[in-house]
C-alpha cells in the first residue's frame, strides 16, 4: 500500500513539472513585456534566496535543539518538513513567475481562453507541488519507521519543520507585498494621481513580486503546513486508538492520495471548458474533484475500517464546511455587502473605515458556528480522532483547492504587465476579468486556509493533550487560567508586531516613491525611467528583519510557559489562543477583502470611479485592510498551528523538565 502512496506522490510531481514545461513553451510576448516579467522573476528570486538563507540558520538552531532534548530522527524530520515547503515556494514562484507574461501575451491576442488556462496552469503547478511533496514526505517517514508510536513522533517533526517556514514565509511574504502595494497606491494613485500599474511609478515592480512572494509562495506554504498538520495530528491521535491501530494511522495519507489523484482530475477538467464559461471553469474544477474525493473517501473508509462509517461522516463535515466558510467568506467580501461598504465611503474615509470594521465581526459569526457544527459531528462520531480527520477531509483536494488560488496573482500579475507593456485596452479587460474572478477564489481559498486552520490546531491540541496525558483542563486551576490568558493574548500581540513591521516598511516605500517623483528629472513625465531595483531592496530587507520576531515568539512562548507553569497550563494557552486567533484570524482577513473589494467596486465606476473624493477614501481603507488580509490575518492561522505543534513536539521534555525548574524556586 505504502509503495501506491510514493508512486503516487512522485507522479504527482512530475505531472506539476510536465504542467510547467508544457506552459513555458507558449510564446512569451514581446521583448517590452518579457523585460517587465525578467524583472519581477529577478526581485521574487532575490527575495526567495535571501529568506531561505536566513531560515537556514533559524532551522539550524532548533534542529540542535530537537537532536539534544528528542532525538535524532525528528530532529531530521523537522529539518526534512521545512526543506520540502521551502521546495514547493521555490517551484510555485518559478511556475507564477513564467506563467505571468504568458497570461498577458494570451490576453493581448484577445484569448481569454488560452489567458485563463496559463494562470491556470502556473498555479496547478504550486497545487500539485504542495500536494505531492506533503504524500511523498509523510509516505517516507512512514516507511522509514517501524515503530507505530516512533512514526507519530517523527511525522510530528516534519509538521514543526513545515509550520516554521510557513509562519516565516506568510509574516515576510505579508510585509513584502504590502508595503510595496501600500506605498504605489499612497503616492502613486492619491497623491500623484496617475493609474495603477503605471510604468512611471517605482513601486509597480515591486508590487508585482509582492503579489508572488505573499500570495503565491506564503499560501502555498500556509496551506502545504496546514496540510501535512491535519494528518500528523490524525496518525498522533490513531496510535491511540484501541484497535487496528495501523489502519487508524494509515487513513488519512490514503485519504490525501486519492484526494491528490481526484485534484489531477480536477485540473482536466478546467481544461475541458475553459473557453466557455472562466468564473464556471474554476469553480467547477473545484467541485468536479471535491465530488470525486467524497466518493473516495467514502470506499476508502470501508475498506481500511469496516463497519466505521462515522469516520465518513467526519470527513464529509470538514468537506462541507471548508465550502461553507469559503462561501461565508465570498457573501462578506462581494456582491451587495461591498456595495453597501463603498457607500459608506461617501462621507469619508473614517465611516468607511467604521463601516468595514463591522463588515469583518459580523463575518466571524457563520464560519465560527460552521466549525462548531463540524466539531460536533466529528466528535459524535469518532470522538477526538473524528476532529483530526474532519481537518483532513478539508484540505484532501489541497492540489486543486491551491491550483484556484495561486491562479489568481498570476492573473493580477498579467494585467500589471499588460499596462507598463503597452497593450490594448482590450488585453487589460480580459485581465481584469480574469483578476476579478481571481478575487473570488482567493476569498474561497482564505476560507479553506481558517477553517483548515481551526480544524488542524484543535487536532494537534488535542493529539498534544494525548501525548502528555492531559485528561482535562479545569479553569479553576489558577496556573491554568494565566496560561489561558496568555495565549488569548498572543493574537494581538503576533497582530500588533506583523502590523507595526507593514507601517514601517510602507513608510519607507512611501519615502522612497515621493523622493524619486520629485528628483528624477523627466519621471512624470514619462521620458526617465525610475529606480525600481531601489524600491525592491526596501520590501525586501524589511521583510526578511521584521519576520524574526514574530516567527521567533510563535516557537519560544509556549515552551515558557509549558517549562514554568507545566503541561495543564500549556494547554489553557493553546485554548485560549485559538479562541481568539479563529476569531481574529476571520475578521482581518473579511473586513480587508471587503475594503478592497469596495476601492474596485468604485474604480469599475461605481460612486463616480476613479479621481473623486469617494475613490480616494476608499483607497485609504484598502490601505488599512491590506496587511489585515494579507499580512496579520492569514499569519495568524499558522500562528495558531505552530505553536500547537511546538507543544506536541515539546511535550514530552515540558513533562520532564517542569518539574526540575519548579524545584529550584522552592
Amino acid at each position: 500500500m505504502t509503495n501506491w502512496i510514493l508512486l503516487v506522490g512522485f507522479l504527482g510531481l512530475g505531472y506539476a513539472l510536465y504542467i510547467f514545461w508544457s506552459f513555458m513553451k507558449v510564446d512569451a510576448g514581446s521583448e517590452k513585456m518579457q523585460e517587465i516579467a525578467k524583472a519581477i522573476q529577478t526581485g521574487a528570486m532575490a527575495y526567495l534566496k535571501r529568506q531561505y538563507t536566513t531560515l537556514a540558520i533559524f532551522m539550524a538552531i532548533v534542529f540542535l535543539a530537537i537532536y539534544f532534548f528528542i532525538g535524532l530522527y525528528v530532529g531530521l524530520a523537522y529539518v526534512a518538513g521545512g526543506l520540502f515547503s521551502m521546495l514547493a515556494g521555490y517551484i510555485g514562484m518559478k511556475a507564477a513567475t513564467r506563467a505571468n507574461v504568458r497570461t498577458a501575451h494570451a490576453a493581448d491576442q484577445n484569448n481569454p481562453g488560452a489567458a485563463l488556462g496559463t494562470a491556470f496552469s502556473g498555479g496547478a503547478v504550486m497545487g500539485m507541488t504542495v500536494a505531492s511533496l506533503g504524500i511523498i514526505g509523510l509516505g517516507l517517514i512512514w516507511v522509514l519507521i517501524p515503530d507505530l508510536k516512533t512514526k507519530a513522533l517523527v511525522v510530528s517533526g516534519f509538521s514543526m519543520g513545515a509550520s516554521s517556514i510557513a509562519l516565516f514565509a506568510r509574516v515576510g511574504g505579508g510585509i513584502y507585498t504590502k508595503s510595496a502595494d501600500v506605498g504605489a497606491d499612497l503616492v502613486g494613485k492619491v497623491e500623484a494621481g496617475i493609474p495603477e500599474d503605471d510604468p512611471r511609478n517605482p513601486a509597480v515592480i515591486a508590487d508585482n513580486v509582492g503579489d508572488n512572494v505573499g500570495d503565491v509562495a506564503g499560501m502555498g506554504a500556509d496551506l502545504f503546513e496546514s496540510y501535512v498538520g491535519s494528518v500528523v495530528a490524525t496518525m498522533a491521535l490513531g496510535v491511540l486508538m484501541a484497535n487496528a491501530t495501523f489502519q487508524w494511522m494509515i487513513l488519512p495519507l490514503v485519504l490525501i492520495t486519492v484526494g491528490a489523484v481526484s485534484s489531477f482530475v480536477g485540473t482536466l477538467f478546467l481544461n475541458l471548458v475553459r473557453d466557455k464559461n472562466p468564473a464556471a471553469a474554476l469553480n467547477g474544477s473545484t467541485y468536479v474533484a471535491g465530488g470525486l474525493f467524497i466518493a473516495a473517501s467514502y470506499f476508502v473508509v470501508n475498506w481500511l475500517l469496516p463497519g466505521n462509517l462515522g469516520v465518513f461522516w467526519a470527513i464529509l463535515s470538514g468537506i462541507l464546511v471548508g465550502m461553507a466558510i469559503g462561501l461565508f467568506s465570498e457573501h462578506y467580501t462581494s456582491g451587495k455587502t461591498v456595495k453597501e461598504l463603498a457607500k459608506s465611503f461617501q462621507s469619508g474615509p473614517a465611516t468607511g473605515i467604521i463601516a468595514g470594521l463591522a463588515v469583518g465581526m459580523k463575518s466571524t459569526v457563520l464560519p465560527m458556528l460552521s466549525i462548531c457544527v463540524a466539531l460536533l459531528i466529528s466528535y459524535h462520531f469518532v470522538g477526538l480522532y473524528g476532529v483530526a480527520i474532519a481537518a483532513v477531509g478539508m484540505l484532501g483536494t489541497i492540489g486543486i483547492i491551491m491550483s484556484v488560488d495561486a491562479y489568481g496573482p498570476i492573473a493580477d500579475n498579467a494585467g500589471g504587465i499588460c499596462t507598463m507593456a503597452g497593450c490594448s485596452p482590450e488585453a487589460r479587460k480580459i485581465t481584469d476579468k480574469l483578476d476579478s474572478i481571481g478575487n473570488t477564489t482567493a476569498a474561497i481559498g482564505k476560507g479553506f486556509a481558517i477553517g483548515s486552520a481551526a480544524l488542524t490546531a484543535l487536532a494537534l491540541f488535542a493529539a498534544y493533550t494525548q501525548t502528555v496525558g492531559v485528561s482535562s483542563i479545569d479553569l479553576l486551576e489558577i496556573t491554568v487560567v494565566v496560561g489561558f490568558f496568555i495565549g488569548a493574548l498572543m493574537p494581538f500581540v503576533f497582530s500588533a508586531l506583523t502590523m507595526q513591521a507593514v507601517g514601517r516598511a510602507a513608510s519607507a516605500m512611501v519615502e522612497e516613491v515621493r523622493y524619486q517623483f520629485k528628483n528624477i528629472a523627466g519621471l512624470m513625465e514619462g521620458t526617465a525611467k525610475p529606480n525600481i531595483s531601489r524600491c525592491v531592496d526596501i520590501a525586501t530587507s524589511s521583510a526578511i528583519k521584521e519576520m524574526m520576531v514574530p516567527g521567533a515568539l510563535a516557537v519560544i512562548v509556549p515552551l515558557v510557559v509549558g517549562l514554568i507553569l507545566g503541561p495543564t497550563a500549556l494547554g489553557g494557552f493553546l485554548a485560549g489562543a485559538l479562541g481568539t486567533g479563529i476569531l481574529l484570524a476571520i475578521m482581518m482577513s473579511n473586513s480587508g477583502g471587503a475594503w478592497d473589494n469596495a476601492k474596485k467596486e468604485i474604480e469599475d465606476g461605481y460612486l463616480g470611479g476613479k479621481g473623486t473624493p469617494v475613490h480616494a477614501a476608499a483607497v485609504v481603507g484598502d490601505t488599512i485592510g491590506d496587511p489585515f488580509k494579507d499580512t496579520s490575518g492569514p499569519s495568524i492561522n499558522i500562528l495558531l498551528k505552530l505553536m500547537s505543534i511546538v507543544a506536541l513536539v515539546f511535550g514530552p521534555v515540558i513533562a520532564v523538565y517542569h518539574p526540575v525548574i519548579m524545584s529550584l524556586f522552592k
